[in-house]
């Protein structure tokens, strides 16, 4: 019966952009058990954060920008990467029907380990992709501790 019924219910929620009935609810829930309703908006950048023994690796995907319109800074232990993508006005005029790609500002920010050596962070940007590396500092690095008996 509920395999008939609850199709029916997720066209109504999709035809309303939000959950009609505790099933959507409830489906979305165990879909994405971390995802909140207030907060699953989709950030931009998008990002990739890594880690081995001695860097801290950061990707943003930035497309069609230009390194002089990012701007990557650290403050208090937090990475921020911020800029802004301007809309490319035409000369010839066009009728868009639709505009997906996104244009404005953004900023995001990561909270990092204190042990960030700030002086000796490099970013590179290549093909729309931000790699932002941040070395360890010798108190950030993980040390194999020794079990005796």
């Amino acid at each position: 019966m509920f395999r008939n019924f609850l199709p029916e219910l997720k066209k109504g929620s999709l035809a309303a952009k939000r959950p009609l009935s505790i099933a959507d609810l409830m489906e979305d829930f165990w879909k994405s058990p971390f995802d909140f309703p207030m907060t699953n908006e989709a950030q931009f950048p998008a990002l990739d954060i890594s880690e081995d023994e001695k860097n801290i690796t950061v990707k943003a995907e930035i497309p069609g920008m230009e390194p002089k319109d990012i701007d990557i800074s650290m403050a208090n232990g937090m990475l921020i990467i911020k800029g802004e993508k301007k809309f490319e006005d035409e000369k010839k005029k066009e009728n868009y029907h639709r505009i997906e790609r996104s244009y404005g500002s953004f900023y995001r920010s990561l909270p990092l380990s204190a042990g960030i050596k700030e002086e000796a962070i490099k970013a590179q940007y290549d093909k729309g992709i931000l790699t932002i590396t941040l070395p360890k500092s010798e108190v950030a690095k993980a040390k194999k501790i020794e079990i005796t008996s």
